[in-house]
């Protein structure tokens, strides 16, 4: 679950993900993966003077965006008005017997501390959040097992806590990703 900084290059990741449009973003989060994929090692999400967000994933000082346009505006998927919003959750084979997953998103001022937890597995783990972004990461050993129980375990779910530590988000909870109603 452990990220490490992108210390440098990071200037290069974005003008390779947004070309000419790079410029208008400044990097709030930039951070290497535990495990590396054939696409992917980490990922940088900036922000523009605008609140518009953008995700670019790396490998090595080449980023490439998951989705295009490569901006995310803020209300982009439900509309104003949601504690956490979601850019993409993604996974991928990082080589034989590892399974590399990860999500990123923004979140309201309301939000101190953000977790993920994954499959059916209580713990939490922490969440980067920096700029009003949050990311994501876990790398599994997958041994022997099945794809669908690899999808179990790795399939993430988002926490989100108010500064007294009361939880005010549970994506496992959210009628957006159950089939209960709002």
């Amino acid at each position: 679950m452990t990220t490490t900084p992108i210390k440098a290059g990071v200037d290069r990741i974005l003008s390779s993900c947004l070309g000419s449009d790079a410029g208008r973003f400044h990097p709030v989060i930039a951070v290497r993966t535990p495990a590396a994929s054939k696409d992917w090692d980490g990922t940088v999400i900036a922000v523009d003077a605008a609140g518009q967000y953008v995700q670019c994933q790396t490998k090595g000082e080449r980023g490439s965006s998951p989705d295009v346009p490569p901006t995310f505006i803020n209300d982009r998927l439900w509309g104003t008005g949601h504690i956490v919003e979601y850019f993409d959750a993604v996974g991928q084979s990082a080589g034989k017997g590892r399974y590399v997953s990860l999500g990123a998103g923004h979140y309201t001022t309301g939000v101190a501390k953000m977790t993920v937890s994954y499959g059916e597995d209580p713990k939490q783990y922490p969440v980067v959040m920096a700029g009003g972004a949050f990311f994501y990461t876990a790398s599994f050993s997958t041994g022997s097992s099945t794809a669908k129980l690899i999808a179990a375990m790795s399939t993430p779910y988002v926490h989100a806590y108010n500064a007294t530590g009361k939880e005010i988000y549970n994506q496992k909870k959210d009628p957006r990703f159950t089939d209960a109603s709002e």
